[in-house]
């Protein structure tokens, strides 16, 4: 039995949290349309850049109470977080209208950050699936129902990355909302695993 499960579960709770509230009192920030990356963008930038270290920091130092159970669970989740404190070192370039006064759309070239950003992201977004099906298939885990939970979330991970990445591309006007759905879906079921870890 550990507490480092209870550390990393509440680094993922407490980013949801922060991203929501920040998301909805931002002026020109719309939640539906922009990524969540966006609100480190701007004069409160720093609050989700502390948000994406924080959380990233408290989940891979979470991921060591599954070492009892599966190494390479353990490995997948702490790579999670910091591909996720990487994703706040690293910010995404100014666009589609945010913040105020951006041209909507695409720059026409992106920055070096920002290339980082978005490898520092496919890790995130990918990172969360691999670690639910390894889950699935790892008995030390103990009851069913986390490793049914772990099989769900592996699925709607896959397809809520999916999906928001094909809303991204289109530039759809429910990006945002597609990417929030990803996230509660994917940050919950690592919430889950690690408390149950504890």
């Amino acid at each position: 039995m550990t507490a480092w499960g209870w550390v990393g579960a509440s680094a993922a709770v407490l980013f949801m949290i922060v991203f929501t509230a920040d998301g909805w009192t931002r002026p020109g920030y719309r939640p539906r349309y922009h990524p969540v990356s966006a609100l480190s963008l701007g004069r409160r930038g720093w609050i989700q850049k502390a948000n994406f270290i924080v959380c990233g920091a408290g989940v891979a130092v979470g991921s060591l109470a599954l070492l009892g159970a599966n190494v390479l669970l353990t490995v997948a989740i702490a790579v999670f977080g910091l591909a996720l404190v990487a994703s706040g070192v690293f910010t995404m370039d100014p666009m589609r209208g945010y913040p105020a006064g951006t041209p909507a759309g695409d720059p026409s070239t992106f920055s070096r950050q920002h290339r980082l950003h978005d490898c520092a992201g496919v890790v995130v977004f990918a990172a969360v699936p691999i670690a639910a099906v390894i889950a699935a298939l790892t008995p030390e885990l103990g009851g069913g129902s986390l490793r049914l939970h772990s099989a769900v979330a592996a699925a709607a991970s896959t397809a809520g990355f999916l999906v928001f990445g094909q809303a991204w591309e289109q530039d759809s006007p429910h990006a945002g909302l597609w990417q929030r759905l990803t996230i509660l879906l994917g940050w919950s079921w690592v919430a889950v695993l690690l408390a149950a870890s504890s």
